[in-house]
């Protein structure tokens, strides 16, 4: 039923414990995983023209990061794994790289970083909403 899960990470210690979840599920289903890290280009908004270049290189350094370590670890457990980083509003991206990537479940948190939580609200309740596949959230407790 499960052939292909989607695991979006920004990295945070929240999103690795997500991670367990996402490695579960393509292992029970033998699924390939996707992993995807997202660049907000929303933070460029705010800065000065001659600060965006360094922004968004430490934001795609960040998503790297993310996703080759959370890739790492789905590889040591066998698991067949596929990265991208997209750029631009993360919900957005998610359900957009769901549909172009015939995902058929997304496993993701019910909270992200400190920016996402408490400036422009939650990219996980905007992908239950409109995403075309299952979502299963995860949250930090569990």
């Amino acid at each position: 039923m499960y052939e292909t899960i989607l695991f979006p990470t920004d990295g945070s210690d929240h999103a690795e414990r997500v991670a367990e979840h996402a490695f579960e599920a393509a292992d029970v289903r033998s699924a390939t995983l996707h992993v995807l890290s997202v660049v907000d280009d929303r933070a460029f908004l705010v800065l000065d023209d001659d600060r965006v270049a360094e922004v968004r290189d430490d934001l795609e350094a960040n998503a790297r990061e993310a996703t080759d370590a959370a890739a790492t670890r789905a590889a040591e457990r066998g698991l067949e794994v596929e990265t991208a980083i997209e750029t631009g509003h993360p919900a957005e991206c998610i359900v957009d790289y769901a549909s172009d990537h015939d995902v058929d479940l997304i496993v993701m948190g019910t909270s992200g970083d400190e920016y996402e939580n408490n400036v422009v609200g939650s990219v996980s309740q905007r992908v239950v909403r409109t995403a075309p596949v299952p979502v299963t959230t995860v949250g930090p407790d569990a």
